[in-house]
């Protein structure tokens, strides 16, 4: 990990932190979508009753560098993420993949979050560049995944990650 971060409200970016807590079955501790119903105000509004299947956002330190090479100005944080990884391909894992983050924190991988006015309000023509194309070409919307926590803990910037895939059959990543 390179970054970890937060916010207590529904900013669009997360403040980077010197570590977060991981709260078994609820996310990150101190965060605005911190629970076991969804709390993302687009869901909410939907069906205040859904589980919340977006408890933590991850985004590779990659995709930021790739974009700042296209001209975006972008950071840790910056894009809503709680967890910026670095050496994880996000894109290609499967839906089930758990996250071994740090010593204990463990984190499901659910699905793909999908960019929205947001990030067009945040830097001007974002949007439209926030696709990625997966290992058999298709492409997607992304902005990276969302994951429940299944077993808490500190996590940091610099602790390890490990990536256990879940057994086959593997299924693609869908928005959540």
């Amino acid at each position: 990990m390179t970054a970890v971060g937060r916010s207590a409200t529904h900013t669009f970016g997360k403040a980077v932190e010197p570590a977060i807590r991981l709260l078994a079955g609820l996310g990150v501790e101190g965060d605005a979508h911190l629970g076991v119903t969804v709390k993302h105000r687009f869901h909410v509004a939907q069906d205040p009753t859904r589980p919340n299947l977006r408890q933590v956002h991850l985004i590779p330190a990659e995709f930021h560098d790739e974009l700042r090479r296209e001209g975006f100005s972008v950071g840790a944080g910056e894009l809503g993420e709680n967890i910026t990884t670095r050496g994880v391909d996000l894109l290609e894992l499967s839906a089930g993949t758990l996250l071994r983050l740090g010593e204990e924190a463990v984190v499901e991988v659910t699905g793909l979050r999908n960019p929205c006015v947001q990030i067009e309000r945040f830097r001007t023509g974002l949007l439209k560049r926030m696709t990625a194309r997966t290992s058999e070409g298709d492409r997607v919307g992304w902005a990276g995944v969302m994951g429940v926590v299944t077993s808490g803990g500190e996590v940091r910037p610099g602790d390890r990650i490990e990536v256990e895939l879940p057994p086959p059959p593997h299924r693609r990543l869908k928005r959540v």
